[in-house]
C-alpha cells in the first residue's frame, strides 16, 4: 500500500526561509526551499510505502539559514531549526470515504526546548490518499489508544490516553474530520496573526460527528471543493482542433448533467456501454492529482472496446481531468489511449466535454448546453497520419451519434436561441392591436374630444327642441349665442384632429413595405431580418415628427420596410427575406431614412454596418444596432433586429459554389478537412460557418518581408505568420477590395511577381499593420509575393474577388454582352420579365399635360426613340437608365402594336435605384399625321410602389408652323391601386420628376438626331 501526499501551500509559517521534511517510518523526503515568504506554495507530490496502518506521517517545517543556498552536487545542508510539525496517522486516511482526504488545513505546533510544543506556528494545506491493497492484521483497541495527535497536546502537557473502544475512536476521528472540513470550506481564511479567540472557536468544532458518505455524495463533495478551488476559475477552454462532435442543449441543469456524465457508477454510462458493446468497465475513484503546479480532479476509466470490421476487441484507458469548474460551467478533458491497436503507442485521442448554461428563453426553466470536440495528438510523425485521423473521425462520429441518441432519451432536447423558429422569435415581440391602439389613443386630445362629444350628445337629449327664430328655417338650426358658436367650433376642430389620428393609425396598420412577408426563393444561403423596433430616432425638424423607414442592403439586393407615421420610437415587427445565394454574405448595411417622396432625395437619419464575421449566431438572433450619423449619435438612436443566416441546401451549396469557381480558376477545388477548417477559424476567430477554400505560402512585403500563409475563404482574405512566437494576423473582406494589380518580378520581390491588393478608402483599417503603404486617397495597399505557384494563386484570388464583388446588375450586363452575337434579337427575351402582365391604357385616368416641344424633325425621325435601335439605347443610357433592354414591337390589333421595356434607374435619378418594367403601345393618328405612344410604368424596390402605376402619353404630330418638323406633347397620370395618405405628395413628386426627365430625354433626342443627320 502507498500513501500519496500532496503538499500544496503554507500560511503564516512564521519564518521567511523554510522547507518541509516528510517522513513515514524510515522513509524521508524533503521539499524545495522557499525564501522571503511566509506563505510558500510548493504544489509537490510525494509517495511513501505503508506497511502498517499504525504508522504515522510526520510533516515538519524547518527554518533555513540565510547563508545556506544549497548549491552544488556535493553540498550537504546543515540541519535547520525546527519551527513546527504535525503528525497524521495513516489509519486516519484509511477511514475516510474512498481512502482519500481532500485538501485540508493542518495547524502546525511549535517546539519549545525540544520537549513540549506551542500552538500557532502556521498552517499547511495537505491532500492525502491511499492506494493499493492492505492485508489487515488484527489490531486491538488498545493499539489505537496509543496513537495520539501531537497537535492535540496543549499548554505544554500531553494528556494521557483514555481507554476507549474502537467505535469511540472512530467517532473522534470523524469529529476531527468535521473540524478540518469546516476549516477547508471556510472561504475567509484566518489571517496569519490569528487571535486566540479564533483558535478557541475552531477548537469548539472538534466534537462534530459526520455521517458516512456514499460514493455519489463524495463525488458531489469533491465537485464543491473543486468549485471553491481558485485553480479552476478561469476562461472556458477553446474547442479542440478536430471539430465539433456534439453541440446540443438539454432540459437539465449543468450540475445534474455533469453528475450524469461523470458521476461514479453512472447509469447513463452503463447503458451507453451496453449499447456500444463495451465490456469490463472499471472506474477509479476521483482523486486529487498535481498537474503543472495545479491540483486537478482526475480519474482513470479502463474498458474493453467491442471489435469492429478492421480491429479486434482492444483495451482502452481514459484519463478524465477537470480543467474548469465554475458555478454552472464545467470542462473535462479526456485522453484516450489504446496501445494494442496499430500505432497505438504514438497516437492519443483527446476529447473535451464543455457543459454550459443553455441560451434559451429564461421563462422556460434551466437548460444545459453540451459541446464535445475532439483532436488527435501524435507523439511522433508518421506517414499514416491522414488515414489515422480519417478513421478516428468516422469512429467518433458514429460513437457520439449513439451517445446523442441515448442522452436525448434521458433528457429533452431543446433549441437554442440562435436556432429557434423565426416566427416564434418574432412573435415574442409582437403587441396586439388593442395594446397599440390604447397606447396611441390614450392622450388628452382623444379623451377630451370623447368627453366633449358625450357632453353635447347628452345635452341634446335633455333639451327640448328650440323655437325657430332669427334667420333659422325648417331644417336649419343656427347657434343662438356666441358661446354656442365657439363650443361648436371647438368640437369640430377636436373631431377633425381625432379623425386624422384614426386615419394615421389605420394607415400605419394597413401599409406594409413591398418586401414584408415575401418568402425567399432558391437554394443556398438565406438571410432573414426581423425588424422589431427603433428607439430614440432623431428628428431633423423640431416642429415635425419624422416618418421613418429602413432600407437593408446585402450583396447588391435591397429590402425596404414600411413607413411609420410620425414617431421617434417606431414599432415595425416585420420579416424581410433575401433570396438565396451561393456564397454566404459578409455585411448587412442598414440605413434609416425620412420619407419625403419616391424621387426626392431622402434624408438619412443614420446608418449601421453589421459584419456577420464579428458576431455569433446567438448575438445576431437578438441585437440592438446603434446608428451612426450627425444626429443619431447624440440621440443614441438604435434599431432592434433579429437576424438569421441559414444554409437551406447544406453542403451542396458549398460544392456548387466551388464548382462555379473551378471554371475560372482552372483547378480542382475541394472541401477542406474539418481539422483544417477548425484551425483556420481559430486563427482568425471566425464563426463555424466560414469555410476555407484555399491557402498559399507567401511573403508579406512591408519594411521587411515576412514569410507566412495567405488564407482564402468565401468571405475574407487572411494572412497569418508566426515568427519566433511573434504572431502577425489580419484579414479583410472581399468587398473591401477596390483593385487587384500584378507587378512584374523585381529584385525587391526576390524575382517573383507581386500581387498588390488595394482596398477602398476607409476600409480594412483593422488590418493596417499588414499594409505596406497608405496612399494619398486613404487606401491601404497590401503586397504579397513568393508564391509556390503564382499562376494558381493569382487565378484563385481574381476568381474569388470577381465572384464576390460583381453586383447583379453587372452580372446581367455580362450575360447581355454574351448574347449580343445572337442572330435573332428575340434571344434576349429570357432576360425580361415575361410573366409581367400587359396593362391596357386606363382611359378614365386624369392625364396632365406637362411638356410641349417643337422639334426640327419629322415624326418618323422622332419615333426612332421608340424603335429599340441605337438612338433609343444611347439616349436612355445617357439619361440614367441601366441595363436597358427592349422587346420587338408585336401586333396586338390591326392598329395597335405593343412591346415591353426593362431597366434600372441610376442612383442620381432615384435614391432607391429601383427597377422599372414598362409596357408601351403605339398607334398611328388619322391620315398618318403622327403617332400616339401610351406607356404604363411599374416601379420596383421603392416605398409604396405597389400602390400606384405611372401612365405616360406621347402625342407626336406634324407641325403646322414649320416644314419637316413635328410637335410632341407629353402627358402624365397616376393610376392608384390602393389608397394612401401620401397620394398628393407622391403625385406631386412624380409629376415634377418625370416632367424634367421628359424634357431632358427629348432634348437629347434632338441633339443626337441632328448630329447623326450631319
Amino acid at each position: 500500500m502507498r500513501i500519496y501526499v500532496n503538499l500544496l501551500e503554507g500560511r503564516g509559517v512564521a519564518v521567511k526561509n523554510s522547507y518541509v521534511k516528510l517522513q513515514v517510518g524510515k522513509q524521508k523526503s524533503k521539499t524545495t526551499i522557499f525564501r522571503n515568504t511566509e506563505n510558500p506554495v510548493w504544489n509537490e507530490e510525494f509517495v511513501f510505502r505503508v506497511h502498517d496502518l499504525n504508522e504515522e506521517l510526520l510533516v515538519s517545517i524547518y527554518k533555513c539559514d540565510d547563508h545556506d543556498h544549497g548549491h552544488g552536487f556535493f553540498h550537504v545542508s546543515p540541519a535547520g531549526e525546527l519551527t513546527g510539525r504535525v503528525r497524521i496517522p495513516v489509519w486516519r486516511v484509511a477511514e475516510e470515504a474512498n481512502q482519500t482526504l481532500p485538501p485540508t488545513w493542518f495547524t502546525l505546533e511549535r517546539a519549545k526546548n525540544g520537549k513540549s510544543l506551542d500552538n500557532d506556528s502556521g498552517k499547511l494545506l495537505l491532500a492525502l490518499s491511499l492506494h493499493g491493497r492492505y492485508q489487515e492484521t488484527s489490531m486491538s483497541p488498545e493499539s489505537h489508544n496509543q496513537l495520539q495527535w501531537e497537535s492535540r497536546i496543549q499548554n505544554g502537557r500531553a494528556s494521557p490516553p483514555a481507554p476507549r473502544n474502537s467505535n469511540e475512536g472512530k467517532h473522534l476521528m470523524k469529529a476531527l474530520a468535521g473540524r478540518l472540513e469546516k476549516l477547508f470550506h471556510n472561504k475567509d481564511e484566518a489571517p496569519r496573526d490569528e487571535t486566540s479567540s479564533e483558535l478557541s472557536t475552531q477548537s469548539d468544532n472538534e466534537d462534530r460527528v459526520m455521517e458516512t458518505c456514499s460514493e455519489d455524495s463524495n463525488f458531489e463533495e469533491l465537485i464543491e471543493q473543486l468549485l471553491q478551488s481558485r485553480n479552476e476559475h478561469g476562461e472556458m477552454p477553446e474547442d479542440l482542433q478536430g471539430g465539433i462532435l456534439l453541440d446540443q442543449s438539454y432540459s437539465v441543469s449543468p450540475k445534474d448533467l455533469n453528475l450524469v456524465l461523470f458521476g461514479p457508477n453512472s447509469e447513463f454510462r452503463r447503458n451507453l456501454a451496453e449499447l456500444q458493446g463495451t465490456t469490463d468497465v472499471q472506474e477509479e475513484l476521483w482523486r486529487w492529482r498535481s498537474e503543472r503546479e495545479k491540483l486537478r480532479l482526475r480519474r482513470a476509466v479502463t474498458y474493453t472496446k467491442a471489435a469492429s470490421k478492421l480491429v479486434k476487441a482492444v483495451r482502452a484507458t481514459e484519463e478524465q481531468t477537470y480543467v474548469k469548474a465554475d458555478c454552472n460551467e464545467f470542462a473535462v478533458r479526456v485522453k484516450v489511449s489504446t496501445p494494442d491497436v496499430p500505432y497505438g503507442n504514438t497516437v492519443n485521442v483527446e476529447l473535451l466535454y464543455k457543459i454550459m448554461p443553455g441560451i434559451v428563453p429564461s421563462s422556460e426553466g434551466e437548460f444545459a448546453r453540451l459541446v464535445i470536440s475532439w483532436a488527435v495528438t501524435f507523439s511522433q510523425t508518421t506517414m499514416m497520419k491522414g488515414i489515422i485521423e480519417s478513421g478516428t473521425r468516422q469512429g467518433l462520429m458514429h460513437s457520439f451519434e449513439q451517445f446523442s441518441t441515448l442522452l436525448s432519451q434521458r433528457f429533452e432536447v431543446v433549441k437554442a436561441v440562435d436556432t429557434l423558429d423565426k416566427d416564434r422569435v418574432l412573435a415574442t415581440e409582437n403587441k396586439g392591436d388593442l395594446d397599440l391602439g390604447i397606447h396611441y389613443f390614450w392622450n388628452f386630445t382623444v379623451v377630451s374630444t370623447v368627453f366633449l362629444l358625450l357632453h353635447v350628445v347628452v345635452h341634446i337629449f335633455l333639451c327640448e327642441p328650440s323655437m325657430i327664430q332669427g334667420l333659422e328655417f325648417e331644417g336649419l338650426d343656427l347657434p343662438d349665442s356666441f358661446g354656442e358658436l365657439i363650443a361648436s367650433g371647438i368640437l369640430i376642430i377636436q373631431l377633425e384632429r381625432v379623425y386624422y389620428m384614426v386615419s394615421h393609425f389605420v394607415e400605419a396598420k394597413l401599409q406594409r413595405g413591398n418586401h414584408h412577408g415575401v418568402k425567399a426563393q432558391g437554394d443556398g444561403w438565406v438571410l432573414t431580418v426581423a425588424l422589431i423596433e427603433g428607439s430614440n430616432l432623431a428628428s431633423t425638424n423640431l416642429t415635425e415628427v419624422p416618418d421613418p423607414y429602413v432600407v437593408f442592403t446585402c450583396n447588391g439586393k435591397t429590402r425596404t420596410s414600411s413607413v411609420k407615421l410620425q414617431t421617434l420610437d417606431p414599432q415595425w415587427n416585420e420579416i424581410l427575406e433575401f433570396d438565396a445565394i451561393e456564397e454566404p454574405p459578409s455585411v448587412l448595411d442598414v440605413e434609416v431614412y425620412i420619407f419625403e417622396g419616391q424621387f426626392d432625395q431622402s434624408y438619412s437619419l443614420g446608418h449601421a454596418e453589421i459584419n456577420f464575421l464579428k458576431h455569433t449566431a446567438a448575438e445576431l438572433a437578438d441585437i440592438w444596432v446603434p446608428l451612426d450619423g450627425k444626429l443619431t449619435q447624440s440621440a443614441r438612436s438604435k434599431l432592434h433586429l433579429r437576424i438569421f443566416l441559414d444554409n437551406n441546401n447544406g453542403v451542396e451549396t458549398l460544392r456548387d459554389y466551388l464548382a462555379s469557381l473551378e471554371k475560372e480558376v482552372g483547378k480542382k477545388l475541394s472541401l477542406r478537412s474539418p481539422h483544417r477548417n477548425s484551425a483556420f477559424q481559430k486563427i482568425f476567430t471566425l464563426p463555424s460557418d466560414e469555410f476555407l477554400i484555399s491557402d498559399f505560402s507567401c511573403s508579406l512585403k512591408r519594411k521587411l518581408p515576412l514569410q507566412g500563409r495567405l488564407f482564402l475563404s468565401a468571405r475574407i482574405v487572411g494572412f497569418y505568420a508566426n515568427l519566433f512566437g511573434h504572431k502577425t494576423r489580419f484579414f479583410f473582406l472581399w468587398e473591401d477590395i477596390e483593385d487587384i494589380q500584378v507587378l512584374p518580378p523585381s529584385l525587391a520581390s526576390v524575382g517573383s511577381p507581386t500581387i498588390v491588393i488595394i482596398l477602398h478608402k476607409g476600409r480594412g483599417l483593422d488590418s493596417r499593420h499588414g499594409a505596406k503603404i497608405l496612399d494619398e486617397q486613404g487606401r491601404l495597399h497590401f503586397y504579397f509575393h513568393s508564391f509556390p505557384s503564382f499562376n494558381v494563386a493569382s487565378r484563385t484570388i481574381m476568381a474569388l474577388w470577381r465572384t464576390r464583388t460583381l453586383e447583379p446588375d453587372q452580372k446581367a450586363r455580362i450575360a447581355e454582352e454574351q448574347l449580343q452575337d445572337a442572330e435573332d434579337y428575340d434571344d434576349v427575351k429570357p432576360l425580361l420579365l415575361e410573366d409581367a402582365p400587359s396593362y391596357l391604357v386606363a382611359e378614365d385616368v386624369k392625364m396632365t399635360k406637362v411638356y410641349t416641344i417643337e422639334l426640327p424633325l419629322n415624326p418618323k425621325s422622332l419615333m426612332g426613340m421608340f424603335d429599340g435601335g441605337e438612338l433609343e439605347h444611347k439616349v436612355m443610357s445617357m439619361s440614367g437608365c441601366l441595363n436597358y433592354v427592349t422587346t420587338t414591337w408585336e401586333q396586338e390589333t390591326p392598329d395597335i402594336q405593343e412591346r415591353r421595356i426593362n431597366y434600372r434607374l441610376s442612383r442620381h435619378i432615384s435614391s432607391f435605384g429601383g427597377e422599372v418594367t414598362s409596357t408601351q403601345q403605339k398607334s398611328p393618328l388619322p391620315d398618318d399625321n403622327g403617332w400616339v405612344v401610351n406607356e404604363i410604368m411599374i416601379l420596383h424596390d421603392v416605398p409604396l410602389s405597389n400602390h400606384f402605376r405611372v401612365q405616360f402619353r406621347h402625342h407626336i404630330e406634324r407641325s403646322s408652323f414649320m416644314y419637316n418638323a413635328c410637335k410632341c406633347d407629353v402627358y402624365i397620370g397616376i393610376v392608384w391601386l390602393r389608397n394612401t395618405i401620401f397620394e398628393s405628395r407622391i403625385t406631386r413628386n412624380i409629376i415634377g420628376k418625370f416632367t424634367n426627365r421628359s424634357e431632358e430625354i427629348l432634348q437629347l433626342v434632338e441633339r443626337e438626331a441632328l448630329l447623326t443627320s450631319k
